[in-house]
Parts: C-alpha cells; sequence; structure tokens
C-alpha cells in the first residue's frame, strides 16, 4: 500500500468500523435500558405489528375480565334484593296460614290483611329500587319472555340507552359465541309475582281479608316463591358462568402476554453478551482512529529527510 497523504484510508476504514461498532453499542445500551428487543419499527417491523396487536388483545382481555367481575357485582346486588323480597314472601304466606284458619274473626283478618298489603307494597318497592350503576335490575326492565337462546333477540344497544336483557361483553372481538352473552333477570315486583293488591283482582294472592282468599293465597305464595326463586337460581347460575369466564379469560391474558414477551422483551444475558463485544468494539476502533491518524506524518519524516 503507497504511502499517501491526500486520502488516509486507513483513517477511514478506522472510522467506518468505530461508526458500526458505536451504533450497534447503541442499540445494546436501548435494548438493555428498556427491557426491549423491538424500541422501534426499524429493530423488527413484522415482529413489531405483531406485538401491537397481541398488546391491544391483552388490554381487551384484562378490561373483559374487569367487565365479567362487574356483571357478577351486579348479580349479587339483585340476588341479595332478592334474598329480602324473599323475606317479605315468606311472612306473607306466614300470615295467609294465619288468615286461612276459621279462629279470627273478620276484623282481624283485615289486620292481618293490612300487613299483608304492606309486604306486598315493599316487594315492589324493593324491585323498583334495586339498581346497579344505575341499571334497574328488578323492575322488568332487563326480563325476557323465552329462554337463553332468545335473549340475543330481546336486547338492543342500538340507542343511548340499551334495552332488553344486559349484554356482557368479555372478549377481544364481537364474535357472539366467544365474546358475549345476555344476563336477563324476571320481573320481581309484587303484581309480577301475582300478590297483593296490585296484582290482578282475580288472582289467587289478591287478598286474605276472607279466609277463602287466605286459603286461595296459599297457592298463589307457593307460585311466587318458586318464581323468585326461579330467577335466584338463574341468577346463581350465570353467576358460576362468569366465574369460569374470568379465569379462562385470566389464563388466556397470561398466554398472551408471555407469547407478547417471548417476541419483544430483550434476552439480557445475549444482550449483555453483544454489549460488552460493542464496547470492546468500539474501544479498539477509537485507538486504531487515533493511530491511523498520525500514519501521514511519516510522509512529512520523508520529506524532512
Amino acid at each position: 500500500m503507497s504511502l499517501i497523504i491526500n486520502h488516509n484510508l486507513m483513517a477511514m476504514t478506522a472510522a467506518r468500523n468505530l461508526s458500526s461498532a458505536y451504533g450497534n453499542l447503541s442499540t445494546s445500551v436501548n435494548r438493555l435500558s428498556s427491557g426491549l428487543r423491538i424500541t422501534t419499527a426499524a429493530d423488527d417491523a413484522a415482529g413489531l405489528a405483531i406485538r401491537e396487536l397481541m398488546r391491544a388483545d391483552i388490554a381487551s382481555l384484562n378490561q373483559g375480565v374487569r367487565n365479567a367481575n362487574d356483571a357478577i357485582s351486579m348479580i349479587q346486588t339483585a340476588d341479595g334484593a332478592l334474598q329480602v323480597i324473599d323475606e317479605k314472601l315468606i311472612r306473607m304466606k306466614e300470615l295467609a296460614e294465619q288468615a286461612a284458619t276459621g279462629t279470627y274473626t273478620s276484623d282481624q283478618r283485615l289486620i292481618i290483611d293490612s300487613e299483608y298489603q304492606q309486604m306486598a307494597s315493599e316487594i315492589t318497592r324493593i324491585a323498583n329500587a334495586t339498581d346497579f350503576n344505575g341499571i334497574y335490575l328488578l323492575n322488568g326492565n332487563l326480563s325476557a319472555s323465552g329462554g337463553v337462546s332468545t335473549w340475543a333477540t330481546g336486547h338492543s344497544g342500538t340507542g343511548l340507552q340499551s334495552t332488553g336483557p344486559l349484554k356482557v361483553h368479555f372478549g377481544t372481538a364481537n364474535d357472539s359465541a366467544e365474546d358475549y352473552y345476555y344476563i336477563a333477570i324476571g320481573n320481581s315486583t309484587a303484581s309480577s309475582l301475582g300478590v297483593g293488591n296490585s296484582a290482578a283482582a282475580t288472582s289467587d294472592g289478591y287478598s286474605i281479608s276472607t279466609q277463602a282468599n287466605a286459603q286461595k293465597a296459599l297457592d298463589a305464595l307457593n307460585n311466587a316463591i318458586t318464581s323468585k326463586d326461579n330467577i335466584r337460581a338463574n341468577l346463581g347460575a350465570l353467576q358460576n358462568r362468569l366465574e369460569n369466564t374470568i379465569t379462562n379469560l385470566t389464563v388466556q391474558a397470561e398466554n398472551l402476554q408471555a407469547a407478547e414477551s417471548r417476541i419483544s422483551d430483550v434476552d439480557v444475558a445475549t444482550e449483555m453478551t453483544n454489549f460488552v463485544r460493542n464496547q470492546i468494539l468500539t474501544q479498539s476502533a477509537v485507538a486504531m482512529l487515533s493511530q491511523a491518524n498520525t500514519l501521514p506524518q511519516m510522509a512529512l519524516q520523508l520529506m524532512q529527510g
């Protein structure tokens, strides 16, 4: 290689190697300080796209878990109110049993019926007042006429306020088989249960003011208790289903997070090895660049000699 002074080719080579090593060192520092293998799209464009989709799904699944937990809280609110209604119906049956016997006068039965009607009014008040986050649960707003398979047809979310059975959404998309299902809660007012003077006058549970009416009310109250129990049993089944859904969503989010980590997170041990290698190469390139910059002085010594 000729000794020249216009171009220091060895210095240029050393500078190029220094730039490359320093760039790799900067990448290693970035990865080790952030904990991510992919910090920009330039690192891995396809990996970045996959990672962001996974992150979106993970965030959606975690919110789906919160949605399902909120639905469980709502069901527990409804079930607690129905438990109080249960106590009122039991008291009403006790009063009907009392009025059905012949040892009471008509005036005394009217007094018994007065408490009976107050219990019915309290059932209606509880049903109309029980709400979760402003959503009334027992007044029939969330009721459905058919079984579970028909609840979707009774729901409408097109307006600012949804109507019909409540739709619990927990999945990452909008597939009816995978991402949501419905919660229907029957009407639990006294009139819907067929007891008290808010029910139809022809209803067996309308009054216990006479012995005959009290005897008919016993059967009506049995039917009311059964209707209420059906609502509670359905809510219990839905709560168990939601708890299983939460378990599945949690496992799904965990596995998806693990997959996202394998794509996105840096292997610290491997990257630390690269960091040390690039650090040594950078230091070597700096030393060689310094040496290369002194080589043109050899030509000056020849001219002076």
